[in-house]
């Protein structure tokens, strides 16, 4: 997995660079987003794949099934992809992008695990826990996890917070087994 962020970094760093110099970080992610779908679905990756199309034509065909919705921009970047052998690293390069184009605008998305689903209350409260601590909008992403048994774990970014009752009984029990 690593070896895949690597090659991609480079290539979603250049898109990011570009469309923050040309004011265009939505524009750009929307691109991205629909160029790593198209290249995820089965049947596109099988015939990107084939060796029965050259490195062009694969470009080509991305290019074609998203149509309109990409710009000369877009459209480069598909070709330079293509010509590489880099296709397959679309959504890698999405996801990447994504990461920088949040820390540009100071936002982020956390991850809210819980035993029970969150009223609206509560998810206000740790998106403004989180906004205070942080110092970025936050956009919470809520899931439940019955096996928890009560409390909730929060992720965003490298941060983890662990406030779930098993997590608790865990450290009780490490504790207890030093």
């Amino acid at each position: 997995m690593a070896e895949i962020t690597t090659i991609a970094r480079p290539y979603a760093q250049a898109v990011f660079d570009t469309a923050k110099e040309q004011g265009k970080l939505k524009d750009w992610s929307e691109m991205l987003q629909l160029a790593a779908a198209v290249v995820s679905h089965p049947e596109v990756a099988a015939v990107v794949d084939s060796p029965s199309l050259d490195k062009a034509q694969r470009g080509q065909l991305i290019i074609d099934i998203c149509g309109d919705k990409l710009d000369d921009g877009g459209k480069n970047l598909l070709r330079v992809l293509a010509e590489n052998g880099r296709l397959s690293l679309l959504p890698e390069i999405a996801a990447l992008y994504e990461v920088e184009r949040a820390a540009a605008e100071s936002r982020i998305t956390a991850e809210v695990t819980s035993a029970t689903p969150l009223s609206d209350s509560q998810k206000q409260a740790i998106a403004a826990a989180l906004k205070k601590r942080l110092g970025r909008d936050v956009a919470l992403e809520c899931k439940v996890d019955e096996a928890l048994l009560g409390g909730a774990v929060v992720r965003a970014g490298d941060m983890v917070i662990d406030g779930s009752v098993t997590g608790k009984l865990n450290k009780l029990s490490a504790a207890l087994l030093r």
